[in-house]
């Protein structure tokens, strides 16, 4: 398996893709056609999402999974996939919904390089239940495309405004350690990306991630070798 799961599309006040650039070119290593799965995007139009990412991406031809009227045959197709970020139940829905959970799943295990950032990259995990995202529609099941074992946090911060008396990301996801205390999270700040190649799990970017599991945590840094979540 070929992945590059980014935390996020920006970092700061950078421009769209800007700082996710270099990574996504080298993970594609010369692969130029991609198809883009733009669900996740709701109050923007799929469309309009697609040609945001060809314009950030001028190197590449990006093609609409939704300009297809087969998704299942445009998949089988691609010669990589890549999904953006928006809201992860609207995109796990949608993909419920036209059944091609098990034909994206099938494609990205048998090699095709697969990119996703924010809500992209939370459903290669093991569920969306560490999500951050509101549940504005409910898809038949939480559980997403399992392409790493464990739980992904995009946009992971541990910063907690003054003043702000609601729990902080660590505490929910706290919670979740509670119910499953088996099952690791790794919590991705901006400007990270978790990279799987095959067998190997290793985290990219200048920033640490942290690492939740068993009512414990600790931080990786960028370059560590995480593939014992594998």
């Amino acid at each position: 398996m070929q992945l590059l799961m980014l935390s996020s599309s920006k970092e700061g006040n950078s421009e769209f893709l800007q700082t996710a650039r270099p990574m996504i070119e080298r993970h594609l290593d010369g692969i130029q056609n991609v198809l883009f799965i733009p669900y996740a995007g709701v109050t923007l139009d799929w469309d309009d999402y697609t040609k945001k990412v060809q314009q950030a991406l001028p190197k590449l031809q990006v093609t609409g999974i939704h300009e297809h009227e087969d998704g299942e045959a445009a998949l089988s197709q691609a010669s990589a996939i890549v999904t953006g970020g928006g809201n992860t139940f609207h995109l796990l829905n949608e993909l419920y919904q036209r059944q091609l959970i098990e034909p994206l799943r099938t494609q990205v295990s048998n090699g095709v390089p697969y990119i996703g950032w924010s809500a992209g990259a939370n459903i290669c995990g093991n569920s969306i239940r560490t999500t951050n995202d509101m549940p504005i529609v409910a898809p038949p099941s939480f559980e997403a495309l399992n392409l790493v074992p464990f739980q992904i946090n995009p946009h992971y911060s541990d910063y907690q405004p003054p003043g702000f008396n609601g729990e902080t990301r660590a505490q929910r996801l706290a919670e979740f350690m509670v119910l499953e205390p088996h099952m690791p999270i790794v919590g991705i700040r901006e400007g990270g990306a978790l990279v799987r190649q095959n067998d190997r799990l290793t985290l990219a970017g200048v920033h640490p991630a942290v690492v939740f599991q068993g009512g414990h945590q600790r931080d990786v840094q960028p370059g560590d070798d995480l593939s014992d979540l594998l």
